[in-house]
């Protein structure tokens, strides 16, 4: 299932690409995404502490906002850190899925949601049964806690509009 709409909020492309979003911003994304991918990375190295692939990623992309790293580099990461999730139990899985698409911020902004949601479904996946609902909105209203005052507006409203191909993870 794409977490990327068909036609792309010209607010979340670079300008360099056409859009609105400026470096900056496209920076304060990735890294809200970052922390929200780092949020649940323990679920996946309490099963898989010897795969280091999703926190290298979530070092990448901390690179990538640092300006140490080119956006090349760290979309092939994303990739890698995607790998690490292959064949793992879910929260497992969606916590190498939310670094991935963290990483991926560099090369695609949009991708914010992409690692909000995986780690949404992270914490959903892990919680005991019966608890997945709590779970689910405790996860997302922590991460809305985090966003960027100045792009609050923006990502909630791309949350609503894109909640529906992002697994209704960020619905009320």
């Amino acid at each position: 299932m794409p977490i990327l709409p068909a036609e792309r909020d010209p607010r979340l492309i670079t300008v360099r690409r056409g859009g609105s979003l400026t470096d900056t911003d496209h920076r304060l994304l990735a890294e809200w995404a970052v922390v929200c991918a780092a949020h649940v990375l323990p679920l996946f190295e309490g099963e898989r502490p010897q795969d280091p692939r999703p926190r290298e990623a979530l070092d990448v992309a901390r690179a990538w906002i640092r300006g140490e790293v080119p956006m090349k580099v760290a979309h092939r990461t994303a990739f890698v850190a995607n790998a690490a999730g292959r064949g793992q139990a879910d929260p497992v899985k969606f916590a190498a899925l939310a670094a991935g698409q963290a990483v991926a911020v560099a090369h695609v902004a949009a991708h914010d949601l992409g690692a909000a949601a995986y780690a949404i479904r992270a914490a959903t996946a892990a919680a005991p049964a019966g608890d997945a609902e709590a779970a689910r909105l405790r996860e997302r209203d922590w991460q809305r806690e985090l966003i960027p005052a100045g792009l609050r507006e923006l990502v909630l409203e791309d949350q609503l509009n894109r909640s529906p191909i992002c697994w209704n993870a960020f619905d009320d």
